[in-house]
């Protein structure tokens, strides 16, 4: 078990962009276990076609996720928000096995206990093969870009 992961729900649209930040932080150290902490003991997942439940669960997914995508590098964005609920769109950028680089983006739609731990995330994804020299996503960001936007293509 953990404790409260503030902020806390009903949101605000700074502590919304604050839990956007933390995700995609979190996301960026590709450290399932440190990951799996921001979710509840019984998170339900969709993960484009993959269903899941559990912390357990989201561990042994995350560690497949990242050694199949690898140098893989996220970025996040307030779409909306309400209440306990956030809408973000994403972009990640990786490479496989064999070296071809790949944009994956789409949306995630979260949804918070009242300790801020997220207890629902639903995600679709798309993935588009990328040259090396059209990537734009390196590493984590800093934090004087924290917030900033990424054109959608």
């Amino acid at each position: 078990m953990t404790g409260p992961r503030p902020p806390l729900p009903p949101f605000s649209l700074e502590t919304a962009l604050q839990k956007v930040q933390a995700a995609e932080d979190g996301w960026n150290s590709r450290d399932p276990q440190r990951v799996a902490l921001a979710y509840t003991p019984d998170s339900v997942w969709r993960n484009r076609d993959v269903h899941l439940v559990g912390r357990p669960a989201i561990v042994d997914f995350l560690a497949a996720k990242w050694q199949r995508e690898l140098d893989y590098a996220l970025r996040k964005s307030l779409w909306s928000f309400h209440d306990n609920r956030i809408a973000v769109r994403f972009q990640y950028e990786w490479h496989d096995a064999e070296g071809r680089w790949w944009r994956s983006f789409g949306n995630e739609l979260w949804e918070f206990d009242p300790d801020g731990l997220m207890s629902r995330r639903e995600a679709s994804i798309n993935d588009h093969r990328i040259a090396e020299s059209e990537r734009r996503i390196f590493g984590a960001r800093s934090r004087a870009e924290h917030g900033a936007d990424l054109p959608i293509w």
